[in-house]
């Protein structure tokens, strides 16, 4: 066991956009030579690889970047041959399933944030914990180290970590009465506000997403249930057993039921919210139609974006809407509880008897792994629109470079604390992208009451996880 582990030097008890922006730059790290300290630098072997890596449409750094990593991995390890592949998002779980079958896996793979669980509930993965490439639990965020750990099995490590904000025009705040520097505290002020907005502008207040089957639905409703004091399961507790359903609690009713208040009776959200994604509240919050909604870094640059390519009058309502865009915590529940869905993706190693050849090389892969998750690339690897996996990354020259040049990446930062997995279990996409927005679809169609929404849907819950099979 490597002794070369990093001392956490970072207090999570202070966490905020001040607090993040003091500690970048703050410490140097070398990892070829931590990495060696695990896996000799001289090592001669051969690894496996498959992630999805910048794209066509990815800004020129992140290419950059990811050039820049196999170079230095080659300087670090001269002598471990490396075969990597770079699948798209879409195509990955799929081409890592048929690769499985046929035992042609990679020896290492990164998916995303929920993708381990399948395999490793299948027995695909090998076990894996910081511990066994140089690092430990406390490198790492304990919300991201619960998405890698199936039935208190940790089979893999967080690269990179994702959480969104509140995102508000400050100048409709304003033009209805409200603060234009400070977005609603809780949510039930967004139930206020958003109808506020409404009465007295006559536009959409806050952007609803509630779209059947479509991963943004839950990614936006989810972080208001666990505020409330909700969940599908226990998922918001500190050792959850994703046993006991909670979708039906008072917490998970009252988040659902603010949700109808807005949709139904206050009509002040997007009539189209039902058939909605995040991509469809972008057109009218450039054209000042919209007043919230919740979303990444990288939507302030591709509002930017939208707004170069608007003319005449309309480019000067966009332009006003991007010099008026702000940032802020998403909001809390009545209780002060603060949640956001904690996103990404996980480094994994595969089952040698699954691998092409039938064989892995243990060595090789704990040398990729650790340099990949070290402080520097865990960094410079997530630089468009994520967050080090690794903790001490934000201590470094790197992040405070991605600090000072990504605008309101220290608000989404700031949200990582209060990040939630969804449920690590292999029925998660169900209950997430089917189950949930379903419950949403049936209460604010007024097909069911709260109550039986609520009820539908834990009973559906209760019937894949106890074993029943999908719906």
């Amino acid at each position: 066991m490597s002794t070369t582990a990093f001392a956490q030097t970072v207090d999570l008890s202070q966490w905020s956009p001040d607090y993040v922006k003091s500690i970048a730059g703050t410490k140097q790290f070398d990892a070829a030579k931590d990495c060696g300290a695990v896996v000799p630098n001289d090592y001669a072997g051969k690894v496996s690889y498959w992630y999805t890596g910048p794209f066509e449409a990815d800004p020129q750094i992140a290419h950059d970047q990811d050039k820049a990593f196999w170079e230095a991995f080659k300087a670090a390890y001269p002598n471990i041959q490396t075969d990597v592949q770079s699948i798209t998002y879409n195509e990955l779980l799929d081409k890592f399933r048929t690769a499985l079958l046929g035992n042609a896996a990679p020896m290492v793979i990164r998916l995303q944030i929920l993708g381990g669980v399948e395999f490793a509930a299948k027995g695909y993965l090998q076990p894996l914990a910081p511990e066994d490439v140089g690092y430990t639990a406390a490198d790492f965020w304990p919300g991201a180290l619960k998405s890698v750990t199936y039935e208190g099995t940790t089979y893999g490590l967080p690269t990179n970590n994702e959480t969104m904000a509140l995102i508000w025009n400050a100048k409709i705040f304003e033009d209805a009465g409200l603060d234009p520097e400070n977005p609603p505290a809780t949510w039930d002020d967004v139930v206020a506000y958003s109808k506020t907005i409404h009465d007295k502008l006559g536009i959409a207040g806050y952007g609803l997403v509630a779209k059947q089957n479509a991963g943004n639905t839950p990614f936006r409703f989810m972080p208001q249930l666990w505020a409330y004091g909700g969940g599908a399961l226990d998922e918001t507790s500190a050792d959850p057993t994703y046993t006991t359903v909670e979708i039906n609690n008072d917490g998970s009713k009252a988040a659902l039921e603010a949700a109808y208040q807005m949709y139904v009776v206050d009509k002040s959200v997007p009539v189209s919210a039902l058939t909605n994604t995040q991509a469809e509240n972008q057109a009218p919050f450039i054209a000042g139609q919209l007043g919230m909604m919740i979303a990444h870094p990288a939507e302030y640059a591709k509002m930017v974006d939208l707004a170069s390519k608007a003319t005449g009058a309309d480019k000067a309502v966009a332009d006003d809407v991007v010099a008026n865009m702000r940032y802020g915590l998403l909001p809390t529940g009545p209780d002060g509880k603060r949640a956001v869905v904690f996103g990404g993706s996980n480094i994994h190693v595969v089952k040698p008897e699954f691998v092409e050849g039938g064989q892995s090389d243990e060595q090789a892969v704990k040398a990729l792994i650790c340099f990949w998750n070290s402080p520097e690339w865990s960094t410079k690897l997530a630089w468009v629109g994520s967050n080090p996996g690794n903790i001490n990354g934000f201590l470094t020259d790197a992040m405070k470079e991605r600090l000072d040049t990504i605008k309101f990446l220290d608000v989404t930062t700031s949200m990582l604390p209060n990040g939630i997995p969804f449920p690590v279990i292999p029925e998660a996409p169900e209950i997430m992208n089917i189950i949930v927005p379903d419950m949403l679809q049936n209460a604010l169609t007024e097909n069911m009451t709260v109550d039986e929404a609520t009820d539908d849907a834990a009973t559906k819950i209760e019937a894949i996880i106890g074993g029943g099979g999908g719906l």
